[in-house]
């Protein structure tokens, strides 16, 4: 299930009850002629008034993408007039960002591994912190080469991690496998954007089932934040991202316990399982790991740069 903006009910229409977003209800106008400067600093207020701690970043990052510009040609260009239709849309842009709908699916773009992608509703917007999975599937295709490594990469949403793999490891082949066909066609779209569909095989799939092939690793970041952990999220998070990319049960594994118990089929003898898990999940998931693949040798937990649990990792 996709989130959908957050809405507010108009009781007053003649035709019953009207769902409304949520951004629609804000009221922000800039004046005719607003030139760059100006736009930015007016945009900056609003938006440090509703809560938003990277205010001014945010006003400049949308006001690049409505002028089809970088963001430093803000810098140079403070005085630059704003065309009518460049500064209705960047109202309009600004006003859903009050209503903490996040950048990446404004601006319909997100850098990951230093690759830009594609991204809107459809998938969760990468985060740095997968790279650290990323890193550790170049490893192992690094000790592998020039030997072809097989990657399955399980859940892959936008692609970001099947694409920085296959960008990074000539020697990698990978299979992008993901039950969502939303997510799929987001993934598709950055796959042939990036040119790298001789590299990469999206797969519509529960988890491993469609796998056709046995590999080398299987990468996954699936959903584990439980029920309780869901309710507390950044509404920029819980309003707007899909909640079956992120929400997995009470203590946030059922998705990973699904998928344990395929890697046998699936995997080559001596193959390696990349799991992300939740800040806190790390003793809970290296448990289960014990408990349901007791031949599983080499069982580590990886702490990301904050000293969270980010990665478990292990060898069939």
């Amino acid at each position: 299930m996709i989130s959908n903006p957050p809405t507010h009910r108009d009781e007053s229409s003649t035709n019953g009850t009207v769902e409304i977003p949520q951004w629609q209800q804000v009221e922000w106008k800039l004046s005719a002629g607003v030139q760059v400067g100006p736009a930015v600093n007016t945009a900056t207020q609003r938006l440090e008034e509703a809560g938003i701690t990277t205010a001014r970043l945010d006003a400049q990052v949308i006001l690049a993408h409505v002028l089809g510009v970088e963001r430093s040609w803000l810098f140079a260009h403070y005085e630059h007039e704003l065309a009518p239709e460049h500064a209705e849309r960047y109202m309009e842009l600004i006003v859903r960002r009050i209503a903490r709908e996040p950048v990446a699916y404004l601006v319909r773009h997100r850098e990951f591994y230093g690759i830009d992608l594609y991204v809107d509703h459809r998938v969760l917007i990468p985060r740095p912190e997968t790279e650290m999975l990323v890193d550790q599937v170049l490893t192992e295709a690094a000790i592998c080469a020039p030997e072809t490594l097989t990657v399955a990469d399980v859940g892959t949403g936008s692609g970001a991690i099947a694409l920085a793999v296959a960008s990074n490891a000539p020697n990698a082949q990978v299979y992008a496998l993901d039950l969502s066909i939303n997510a799929l066609a987001v993934a598709r779209r950055n796959i042939e954007r990036h040119n790298l569909c001789d590299r990469v095989q999206l797969l519509h799939s529960d988890l491993l089932a469609a796998l056709p092939v046995r590999a080398d690793v299987v990468v996954a970041n699936l959903p584990y934040v439980n029920t309780t952990d869901f309710a507390t999220l950044d509404p920029d998070v819980r309003n707007f991202e899909p909640s079956s990319a992120l929400v997995a049960g009470p203590q946030g594994i059922d998705v990973i316990e699904r998928l344990l118990p395929q890697l046998p089929e699936h995997l080559n003898p001596g193959g390696v399982a990349i799991l992300e898990i939740a800040y806190d999940q790390g003793e809970l998931v290296m448990a289960l790991v014990e408990r349901l693949l007791p031949q599983a040798t080499q069982l580590e937990l990886h702490r990301d740069y904050h000293g969270r649990d980010r990665v478990v990792s292990f060898q069939l």
